[in-house]
């Protein structure tokens, strides 16, 4: 029997083979989930939430119920985070919500257009750490010192044998704005003052890539997951889409390679009209990770000789199917994707996902 850390190398050296499209042993599969952890170990959905330690504990028994995969995305859940990433509320169960809801952003107006003279004034970190403090009541230093923790939730994981896929987090920095203003006051700011948000941006990305390059460095992480999620070119027009959101998404990649990293693109919604622009990054040094909104199969051939790609199995396939059609739609992503490919769900799992088709989804790769 292999010991976990052969079993890591192992897990490892599959993921990082078919990112480099070379052909591994077998196609990695990756698990994106964290509430519907909760839900497969019977830990209320409060509770889960009630700290990255809990989050970090139910998850990675999870995974060891599960089989034979070769790691998770993450070692917390994304909705307590999520503050920090979108700049708006997030309603938590068992406080806001009953104590088995899920989580739920609470999108509204909270940043206003006068935050953007002070934003260029004063730089994004002074600003961002009063916003989360006294608009949003976020529990800032409590959680930074929870996130201090991640070295010793990425062991956890290593030491049962799970490669942790993605340490860290990227933001694409249009969605610090577009969840802060509300996505439909940030869509009327990019017709009515374009060269003012561009100004704002330029300055979040410029602190927001040298934070990134410390945390590469710090944790030296293979890979970096970055979420442009309102970022799909089907909510924009050409020129807007271009300007405001792949100059900030290649620049961002740019320096995840720089730093040695490969970059995976969480890609939410539909992307078909651009992808074109996706064969400009290097080869064999990204993921295109689909939620099955983008047709996998028009990734595989305009993308398929540059980059791995990364799902797609929807989430209502795996909360509504069978495992038979779970099975068989994964098996043929597997045959049909070639090397360049980890098998994952669309997104993450939902957590009302079936268990039989998680385990179905993963046997139509490992063959158990």
């Amino acid at each position: 029997m292999k010991t976990a850390q052969e079993l890591l190398l192992e897990r490892k050296t599959r993921v990082h083979k078919a990112i480099a499209l070379e052909k591994p042993d077998r196609t990695p599969v990756i698990i994106m989930a964290d509430a519907f952890c909760a839900t497969h170990m019977g830990v209320k959905m409060a509770d889960f939430c009630s700290s990255l330690a809990m989050q970090n504990q139910t998850m990675l028994n999870s995974a060891k119920a599960l089989g034979d995969i070769d790691g998770m995305n993450s070692v917390f859940a994304a909705g307590p985070v999520f503050p920090l990433i979108f700049m708006t509320h997030v309603k938590l169960p068992g406080r806001e919500l009953p104590e088995n809801a899920l989580w739920q952003l609470d999108e509204k107006e909270v940043m206003t257009v006068e935050d953007y003279d002070t934003i260029l004034a004063k730089g994004w970190a002074p600003f961002m750490q009063d916003y989360l403090v006294n608009r949003l009541h976020y529990p800032l230093g409590q959680m930074m010192e929870e996130l201090a923790q991640t070295p010793q939730f990425v062991k956890n994981f290593e030491d049962a044998g799970y490669m942790v896929y993605s340490p860290i987090i990227a933001t694409a920095v249009p969605e610090l704005l577009g969840g802060g203003r509300s996505m439909p006051k940030f869509m009327h700011d990019l017709y009515k003052i374009p060269d003012k948000v561009e100004a704002v941006l330029d300055v979040i990305q410029k602190e927001s890539l040298e934070t990134l390059r410390q945390q590469i460095r710090a944790t030296n992480s293979s890979i970096v997951f970055m979420s442009p999620a309102r970022g799909a070119s089907e909510f924009f027009s050409p020129k807007l889409w271009q300007r405001f959101v792949w100059k900030y998404l290649k620049e961002t990649i740019d320096v995840i390679i720089e730093e040695g990293a490969a970059a995976d693109i969480h890609i939410d919604s539909n992307w078909g009209r651009d992808l074109e622009f996706f064969r400009t990054l290097p080869k064999g040094k990204c993921i295109f990770e689909t939620d099955s909104a983008t047709d996998i199969y028009k990734v595989k051939e305009v993308l398929g000789d540059m980059m791995c790609i990364k799902g797609d199995v929807p989430a209502a396939k795996l909360a509504l199917g069978t495992p038979d059609e779970v099975y068989n739609y994964s098996a043929q992503l597997v045959k049909d994707m070639g090397p360049g490919f980890i098998l994952s769900s669309g997104c993450s799992i939902p957590p009302n996902a079936k268990v039989e088709n998680v385990k179905a989804m993963i046997s139509a790769a490992t063959g158990k």
